[in-house]
């Protein structure tokens, strides 16, 4: 298959949704709905709801069933991004190639904007039709888990308090699991549920999230000391001089390649059980993340 192209019509899909179910920048408080399109809508490669999208269509769903999930995921993602640039998290001026939302709209607008786009993911979720083997509840509690204390908000909190200090492999991985994979295994365990996916597939397609979600922060990790902020569109070096816990700085360069394509091979190897022709989007994303170069 044609990754590229792929990609392109599910951004394209997923853009469409998302300017459906969000407020238009002209309703009131017009300044918090501007702030939250201005992030939503940066250029994001829109990965997390694609994988969800990708993981229904390989369990032999429908892309509508899955479609609110994967919009609810990306305005979590969004959020997150919103409050990790602010001044007394990562502190960061750029995001996908432009000032990021605090720069432009203030910091209280840029905490109301993320707050909101938070809120307004569940508010997604409740137009998904439930599956028979997940209820609206399962759905609401799987998005609810990833994006709390004890997942995306356990991870930024070890990084925050990661700044600095020597961390172990062990501790590292902790954080990348919580921080990142947690919330790449959720978009493709709700696009397996949107699907009403036996529990088999439901395991494999969590196994699958797990590896790629590290692999995804590995290969981070390595771009942030290996491209340059053109490419990146972001502030390149940023974790060197933040000293954030990474793999390049905790392992090395080298071996924290080896680390990113051998967490991919585990992340292919999930998807055995699944027919191969079904799960070759899962397989090109899995690639093409791998080999990106931003």
């Amino acid at each position: 298959m044609n990754i590229k192209t792929y990609l392109t019509s599910r951004q394209k899909l997923i853009d469409r949704a998302l300017d459906h179910y969000l407020p238009k920048p002209n309703t009131e408080p017009t300044t918090l709905h501007r702030a939250m399109r201005y992030s939503l809508f940066a250029g994001g490669k829109r990965l997390r709801p694609i994988l969800c999208l990708a993981a229904a269509e390989a369990c032999g769903g429908k892309i509508s069933s899955a479609l609110p999930l994967a919009c609810a995921l990306e305005c979590i993602h969004t959020y997150s991004l919103v409050h990790d640039d602010l001044p007394s998290m990562d502190n960061d001026d750029f995001r996908r190639g432009r000032p990021t939302c605090h720069k432009v709209f203030g910091d209280g607008i840029a905490i109301l904007a993320g707050d909101a786009l938070l809120t307004i993911a569940f508010e997604i979720v409740s137009n998904t039709r439930p599956a028979p083997r997940y209820d609206m509840s399962s759905l609401l509690r799987e998005i609810a888990v990833a994006a709390g204390s004890q997942r995306l908000i356990a991870g930024q909190v070890a990084d925050l308090e990661a700044e600095g200090r020597d961390v172990k492999r062990h501790q590292l991985r902790y954080i990348h699991e919580k921080k990142t994979a947690a919330i790449l295994t959720t978009s493709v365990r709700l696009g397996t549920m949107s699907a009403n996916a036996d529990p088999k597939k439901l395991r494999a397609v969590t196994q699958f999230g797990r590896g790629l979600g590290l692999a995804f922060q590995v290969i981070d990790d390595i771009l942030d000391v290996t491209q340059t902020s053109e490419i990146l569109g972001k502030s390149a070096g940023k974790d060197i001089a933040a000293k954030k816990a990474t793999y390049p700085a905790v392992i090395g360069l080298e071996k924290s390649r080896a680390e990113a394509k051998r967490l991919t091979r585990q992340a292919h190897n999930a998807l055995s059980v699944f027919h191969s022709d079904a799960a070759e989007p899962l397989h090109a994303l899995a690639n093409y993340l791998l080999e990106r170069e931003y």
